[in-house]
């Protein structure tokens, strides 16, 4: 079965719901091993890749990930464009219910023209790599003045097998609150969608802002591969 019917076979209605309850949802397995695995084998190919980011050089943590230049890698490709139009719904209602006035096209291709008019035209998809003792501070992946309001990241390696430690975490900031964090276990395979950097919270006088930041734990063992897909392109 191609990805693109993989996706289209997910309950979306569930998947929606999760992110307005939660900020955030857990797919079923998406990738199949053999596409994990290939996926991994890409990142000792450079020509691949735009640039390769050392976290440690800029306190980003510790780790390395490597952003894709176009064109995309097929897989990379496919899971961006066809699960964008399943996410826009959910963006656009964020946006209203947040009072803003931008709405999102409803294909990918679009939207990336609305980036290149804001001078946003490198790729942002990326392979992220982590060695024992690595971890990934939370953070917010914005790259310009136009950013869709949900990413996601696949999980490539086999938990308890391949790496121990490496929780992917989500950090909320509510306002006048504590914040609130969430953990997220996942198996090869799966795809977390998550919040970029906000989401509308229903309270007794309408709707206000959370912020969300996310990163990964410190890996305890082994080595962690993830992909990385972001919608809009960067600067």
């Amino acid at each position: 079965m191609l990805i693109s019917e993989r996706l289209a076979n997910l309950d979306w209605s569930a998947i929606h719901a999760s992110l307005n309850d939660r900020g955030f949802a857990l797919t079923a397995r998406i990738l199949n091993q053999q596409e994990c695995e290939e996926l991994v084998q890409f990142y000792p190919r450079d020509h691949l890749f735009r640039s390769h980011i050392i976290m440690s050089r800029y306190r980003f943590g510790h780790g390395d990930y490597k952003y894709f230049k176009y064109p995309l890698p097929r897989i990379v490709e496919e899971l961006r464009v066809r699960s964008y139009p399943e996410l826009v719904p959910v963006a656009n209602e964020w946006n209203m219910n947040l009072r803003f006035r931008e709405q999102f096209p409803k294909s990918h291709s679009a939207f990336l023209a609305v980036c290149k008019k804001h001078a946003q035209v490198r790729p942002t998809p990326l392979l992220l790599h982590y060695e024992k003792g690595d971890l990934n501070c939370l953070h917010q992946d914005i790259y310009g003045a136009v950013a869709f309001p949900l990413q996601m990241t696949c999980f490539l390696s086999r938990p308890r097998v391949d790496y121990e430690g490496g929780e992917f975490v989500m950090v909320e900031q509510q306002p006048r609150a504590q914040s609130k964090a969430e953990v997220a276990i996942a198996e090869q395979g799966q795809i977390l969608i998550f919040a970029t950097r906000y989401r509308p919270v229903k309270g007794t006088r309408g709707y206000y802002r959370v912020a969300l930041r996310h990163g990964v734990s410190r890996v305890k063992s082994g080595t962690r591969f993830t992909l990385g897909i972001i919608f809009h392109d960067g600067q």
